[in-house]
């Protein structure tokens, strides 16, 4: 009986050579379409896969080398042709439908990416790193994740509330509400925000709706991608407690609105910093007479 060929060229290479080749074809050539999604890949070790991607996927530092083939308003399909990857994982909300659509029709394999809670990055985690070649690296990196972010929860629980206000955008001012991103951190972090029940996620508000609110803490997130890094200019409104008293905060715009495992840091980082902001203001609460 003849041997098939496929076991003859089996017999001809190592077996070591054979589980490389194995698990080189278990892992596809990737398009990214959003910088969280090349956040999340690299996490899990994918990063390398990558061949694509798009405007502002600069973290980590090997990402800014990735060639770009778009941003969120358009996407240069002929470059995608030409790249052929195995796999695009697009973000559901934040790339353009029209040309994933387009895409689709060509033949692409599509997988969408859409983390609206914490809860989801672990979920999106395990899911591309089993797309990728990755299962093992991408429990362990989910695991971690949910135990640290179990832990953060457990100590803010019970802290007293403070009220705060959140610079989403300077120009025109807008803030958050719920169903917003941002809105976990402060629910973590239990800060009150007056705006909260706002029936769109991201309201564009006035200067003088936050005025009623004696807010005593202003989060204002600037990027290194923002022009300049301006911000509303709250030094003019010393009427509000949180100027009055040196209360405004600025962490790090990307950590924090990237929905990738960085966001948990930037959790821990603005915790804490409220924390602080709580302390100074108990500091500052008259006691009472007995």
């Amino acid at each position: 009986m003849k041997i098939p060929y496929l076991v003859c060229f089996l017999l001809l290479i190592s077996s070591s050579a054979y589980a490389e080749l194995v698990e080189k074809d278990s892992k596809p050539s990737i398009i990214a379409l959003a910088p969280h999604i090349v956040e999340m890949l690299y996490d899990v070790g994918a990063g390398e896969q990558i061949i694509g991607t798009t405007a502002f996927a600069d973290f980590p530092e090997q990402a800014k080398k990735i060639p770009r083939i778009g941003n969120y308003v358009r996407l240069q399909l002929e470059r995608v042709i030409e790249l052929q990857p195995d796999l695009i994982i697009a973000w559901k909300s934040g790339n353009p439908s029209d040309d994933l659509a387009r895409l689709e029709q060509l033949g692409f394999n599509i997988v969408y990416s859409q983390p609206n809670t914490f809860e989801d990055i672990a979920k999106e985690v395990r899911y591309f790193s089993k797309l990728t070649g990755h299962r093992q690296q991408g429990e362990q990196v989910a695991k971690k994740f949910e135990n640290e972010l179990d832990a953060i929860k457990k100590t803010y629980k019970n802290k007293s509330k403070i009220t705060g206000f959140y610079e989403l955008w300077s120009r025109p001012l807008t803030t958050v509400a719920k169903g917003s991103w941002p809105q976990q951190f402060l629910n973590v972090c239990q800060v009150n925000n007056p705006f909260k029940q706002v029936i769109t996620p991201y309201p564009q508000i006035s200067i003088e709706q936050v005025l009623p609110a004696d807010v005593q803490l202003i989060i204002q997130p600037l990027s290194i991608n923002q022009k300049e890094r301006e911000g509303f200019n709250w030094q003019d409104w010393t009427i509000i407690p949180a100027v009055a008293n040196k209360q405004i905060i600025q962490p790090d715009a990307d950590a924090m609105h990237r929905m990738s495992i960085r966001s948990l840091t930037a959790l821990k980082d603005i915790c804490k910093a409220i924390d602080n902001t709580r302390t100074h203001l108990l500091a500052k609460k008259p006691v009472a007479k007995s």
